[in-house]
């Protein structure tokens, strides 16, 4: 059948090794997805036109089997009653009503088996169309995980970058600096307050003293 021999290359080939070759895989898939639906949609449509033939065929198969019981009949009949002459023209009449109904019965072998052609070429496409359909969604997910991994590669790369890198270590540096301003800061405070502390309490210790040395010349001289 010349619809479906457009396709046999297709039909019979290996997937795979097509979608290999290809520079565009998804845009080949999608190419053959369509030229699969086109095909089926032109398969079943001349499917349908045949056996609407078979229809019509079996229809005249019954008439002419008619044609060929009454006219069989007539002829015995015609031999019953001594008419060897309508006995004659009834079995022309067979003739011609066999000879249809035997190339009705050709018409509708051939038509039959053009018809099982048919449906299992139909089932054959319908089944390679959802390999196709398959391969489609899977290289879809691959493509969405190529972009998703060329995504992360790409920040990954941004990230181990030597402009990220001088950044951060800048941003280091500076909080490294305010970190010694703030123990520096703190540290002046602390010593100078220790400082005040340490005057305070060496002055009462010098008072103490000098009253004990004064009381003790008081007492020495008193004597």
């Amino acid at each position: 059948m010349g619809i479906f021999t457009r396709f046999m290359d297709i039909v019979n080939s290996n997937i795979n090794a097509l979608l290999d070759k290809a520079e565009d895989p998804e845009k080949m898939i999608r190419l053959m997805m369509q030229e699969m639906e086109d095909t089926l949609v032109d398969l079943k449509s001349s499917c349908a036109a045949k056996i609407a033939s078979r229809t019509r065929a079996t229809r005249d198969q019954a008439d002419f089997q008619q044609k060929v019981t009454r006219w069989t009949e007539r002829a015995q009949l015609a031999v019953e009653k001594g008419r060897d002459d309508l006995a004659k023209e009834a079995l022309i009449e067979k003739k011609e009503a066999q000879a249809g109904l035997d190339m009705l019965n050709k018409e509708l072998d051939h038509l039959n088996q053009i018809i099982d052609e048919c449906k299992n070429n139909i089932l054959l496409i319908e089944d390679k169309l959802q390999v196709v359909i398959q391969k489609h969604k899977a290289l879809i997910r691959r493509g969405q995980e190529a972009k998703e991994k060329n995504k992360i590669n790409k920040v990954m790369r941004e990230a181990n970058g030597s402009g990220v890198m001088t950044r951060f270590d800048d941003l280091e540096n500076r909080i490294e600096r305010m970190e010694s301003d703030a123990e520096v800061s703190g540290f002046g405070s602390s010593s100078s307050l220790e400082s005040e502390f340490s005057k305070l309490e060496a002055g009462s210790d010098v008072d103490d003293e000098l009253a004990e040395l004064k009381k003790s010349v008081k007492k020495t001289n008193s004597q």
